[in-house]
């Protein structure tokens, strides 16, 4: 699918989500004399407020909003619910049969179709197998969507229905889908990619569009990237991205407002939600990758995308996806193979980055 320029008079928001409303930031970015202006960066004070905002705003030009939370279901999982598509378990969760849905079971015989969420907080036992044989799913990826399986660039997604872990997504979702989705969609807006082709989407004039986004998918297409000792978390490491940005900003004529370029400069601040100031900015620099046309929304999308699974805006659909664990082969990688300097780096590292390292080298086995 190629890449077109959407242009106009669109207004650009990306929030990046949190179960925390102290984590929930949004920039917005519009077009003036044919150069991209990012107006904003500011905390989400009521999600009501901010989805009000933007129907607002939609009634007199396009607004597309990306949101850092995952905006569709497996479709494994999908095929199994006796619905349409997932804009019909959107209105249907909550409802009858669907009345639990949003409640996170807390023991392996409370999980179903109709409530799939689990487990609802930590303990003895709790194990990712009872969730596998509620939903009569035969591995982790069977719970994945195509956008979140291991490619040789990026490692395989937390399953959005397993909501332990640093890493979980699943209540950040059901969280978005209630306060975000659902009121949206009920006022009119449209959810892209199932409601059609973006630029389809666009033809009517005004009107709100809603997307998945992924910050860190966005830190490439933007020039700025992590070592495996660094952390977006640190600010002393999100200084040292000052000149990545700056220089992919000048290079496509992207202005800063004052106030959004002294936050750059001083790295987001030192505070908790610096991150969260970081990864708002930087997923709106995706959105407008894809919104200059030099980058797709995506690639040719499948019907399993456009009716359950969605897809994550500009994230290329070329990477074939990896197998699962356990389906890999051994690896076969000797431990005095590997530099001693690494093992060192590697055990000082974080989990994140261990698991991000143990991806690498599984692809790099597995490529022979």
């Amino acid at each position: 699918m190629s890449a077109t320029p959407l242009g106009g008079t669109m207004l650009l928001a990306h929030a990046d989500w949190s179960i925390s409303t102290q984590k929930r930031w949004v920039a917005h970015a519009h077009l003036d004399g044919g150069r991209w202006q990012v107006v904003g960066l500011s905390k989400v004070a009521s999600t009501s407020a901010f989805v009000g905002f933007l129907l607002e705003a939609a009634k007199r030009r396009p607004v597309l909003a990306g949101f850092d939370f995952p905006i569709g279901v497996p479709a494994a999982y999908g095929q199994k619910t006796g619905l349409a598509d997932f804009t019909e378990l959107l209105a249907a969760i909550g409802e009858g049969a669907w009345s639990r849905f949003y409640d996170v079971a807390r023991q392996p015989e409370e999980i179903s179709i109709e409530r799939p969420f689990y487990p609802a907080g930590s303990a003895a036992g709790v194990k990712q197998a009872d969730l596998l044989n509620a939903l009569g799913a035969n591995s982790l990826d069977a719970l994945r969507r195509d956008c979140e399986r291991a490619t040789p660039s990026r490692r395989a997604a937390c399953p959005l229905f397993w909501t332990l872990g640093g890493n979980q997504v699943g209540k950040a979702a059901l969280d978005g889908w209630v306060e975000v989705l659902r009121p949206a969609l009920m006022a009119g807006a449209k959810l892209w990619p199932f409601a059609g082709e973006l630029s389809s989407l666009l033809t009517n004039g005004a009107g709100l569009i809603l997307a998945e986004t992924y910050p860190a998918e966005a830190y490439g297409h933007v020039g700025v990237s992590f070592a495996a000792t660094e952390s977006k978390r640190r600010q002393g490491d999100r200084l040292t991205k000052i000149a990545a940005i700056q220089d992919w900003a000048d290079q496509h004529g992207i202005t800063l407002t004052p106030a959004v370029a002294a936050e750059v400069e001083r790295g987001f601040g030192s505070d908790a939600t610096g991150e969260d100031r970081f990864d708002a900015l930087m997923g709106l620099f995706g959105m407008i990758e894809v919104a200059s046309g030099r980058r797709p929304a995506s690639g040719d999308l499948g019907r399993h995308s456009t009716q359950w699974e969605g897809w994550i805006f500009g994230q290329s659909c070329d990477a074939t996806p990896q197998p699962s664990s356990a389906e890999r082969p051994r690896m076969r990688v000797r431990i005095d193979q590997v530099d001693q300097g690494l093992i060192r780096a590697v055990q000082r590292a974080g989990p994140e980055t261990q698991s991000a390292i143990l991806a690498y080298l599984l692809a790099k086995d597995e490529s022979g």
